[in-house]
């Protein structure tokens, strides 16, 4: 067996290659929107800064809902023309864009007239630029390459982001409006970048009948699932918001904020392996896919497995970063450290599973997930408030990974470790 694994490290290099990058995006992001929470923890009063993450987690719901998973519907089709040149890929683009962007402004339209919340309307406006930057991101990783995604979705917009609340917070205004507008403006020249970077490497084609049906037909399922993840996601936040008041939510939000580390990284492997996964299980090369999530799987663990322990052991210093009266958050980083870590070792399951096609069993399985976590909000957040919060959001999240990690294993026999695993380790050890 040892034989066998230095002549599977140059392949395995190729893949930590694409996953470095996209763990560095994830790591500068991580660090930037840390930077943003304490920010506003320390620069508003607790009132202030929860109204700001209670309006933020549910804008960034309906922009997850808006999206229809469109850019991974991207990912796949242009991944897949990649032995034809990429032709008639544009049309798979246009296909994208317009029901989105149709359904972006009409939500916009909507909430801007029917909301009395200056803040929402302000981000009612920012709704299609910031729905569209995602998915114009997300298609350019269908062509195998992680650095667009690295340089603006990891560096450029949080980076970004940090600087506009800085000048809100510095400035004194220090209102929620204005605090939403420095967060949401920076999509505008992710959006145009990245529009940018694929009309130059597109080729112009046509508009095919049939080309819309053929990515809705293969999307639709994932957007219903990526509507419920964006849900998923943050409600929490929000509930914790309208049941234990905006206090609880900032004290929350700190808390769990270490929680953007866990699923950058997870991002930034999985943008990185995605494409190659999609080649191998449609090409039904089981054992190419086997050596991918396993090895995938190993580095997720050695990169985040650290992190968390580490949170876990500076919790009460770490919420202290945050002002007087977040520490109470302590026993939530624990429930977070730990739940993140058994995720973590479940490895990227759901991306497996839809990677082979079966996003039907992806979106039962995050409908189970979120209802649990539902449910588990609704029974324990009354009485123990953030705490109740992360319990829910720890059983949610433990339905997600092991409902697939589950059907993976029954239909190919994938486990998140094997052999390959200790190729990974090596490479990791060589890199």
């Amino acid at each position: 067996m040892a034989t066998l694994i230095p002549a599977r490290l140059p392949r395995l290099k190729g893949v930590a290659r694409g996953g470095l990058a996209g763990l560095a995006g994830a790591g500068v992001g991580a660090t930037a929107q840390f930077a943003t929470v304490v920010l506003v923890t320390r620069g508003t009063n607790p009132e202030t800064a929860g109204a700001f993450f209670a309006t933020t987690a549910l804008y960034l719901m309906i922009a997850g809902i808006l999206r229809l998973d469109a850019g991974n519907g991207l990912i796949y089709f242009i991944a897949r023309s990649r032995p034809f040149g990429y032709r008639c890929t544009s049309g798979y683009v246009r296909a994208a864009l317009v029901p989105v962007v149709t359904l972006s402004l009409v939500t916009g339209a909507v909430i801007g007239l029917s909301t009395p919340d200056p803040a929402f309307r302000v981000l009612a406006v920012a709704l299609p630029v910031v729905v569209c930057a995602d998915i114009m991101v997300a298609a350019t990783r269908g062509f195998g390459v992680m650095r667009p995604t690295v340089l603006l979705s990891g560096v450029l917009q949080p980076i970004a982001q940090l600087a506009g609340v800085a000048t809100v917070v510095l400035s004194g205004a220090r209102s929620v409006p204005l605090l939403a507008a420095a967060w949401a403006l920076p999509s505008l020249p992710v959006l145009l970048l990245a529009a940018r970077w694929l009309r130059r490497r597109l080729p112009y084609a046509p508009y095919l009948p049939g080309t819309a049906h053929d990515l809705w037909r293969y999307t639709w399922p994932r957007s219903l699932a990526a509507a419920i993840q964006a849900v998923f996601q943050r409600i929490d936040i929000v509930i914790v918001a309208v049941l234990a008041g905006p206090v609880e939510a900032a004290v929350y939000t700190a808390a769990t904020r270490f929680k953007i580390v866990g699923q950058l990284a997870n991002q930034g492997l999985t943008q990185a392996v995605q494409p190659k996964l999609i080649d191998a299980l449609t090409a039904d090369d089981v054992p190419r896919a086997r050596e991918l999530y396993q090895s995938a799987t190993m580095w997720l663990v050695l990169v985040t497995w650290p992190v968390w322990l580490g949170y876990a052991t500076l919790a009460p210093w770490l919420l202290g970063l945050f002002g007087d009266g977040y520490a109470s958050g302590v026993p939530v980083a624990l429930v977070l450290a730990a739940t993140m870590m058994l995720a973590t070792a479940c490895g990227m399951v759901d991306v497996v599973l839809t990677a082979a096609g079966h996003t039907r069993s992806s979106l039962a399985n995050l409908i189970a997930a979120i209802a649990v976590t539902v449910a588990l909000d609704m029974l324990l957040i009354p009485s123990h408030g953030a705490l109740g919060a992360a319990l829910g959001w720890a059983g949610g999240t433990l339905v997600k990974n092991l409902l697939p990690l589950w059907r993976i294993h029954r239909r190919y026999g994938l486990r998140p470790f094997g052999v390959h695993s200790l190729a990974a380790l090596r490479s990791w050890r060589a890199r």
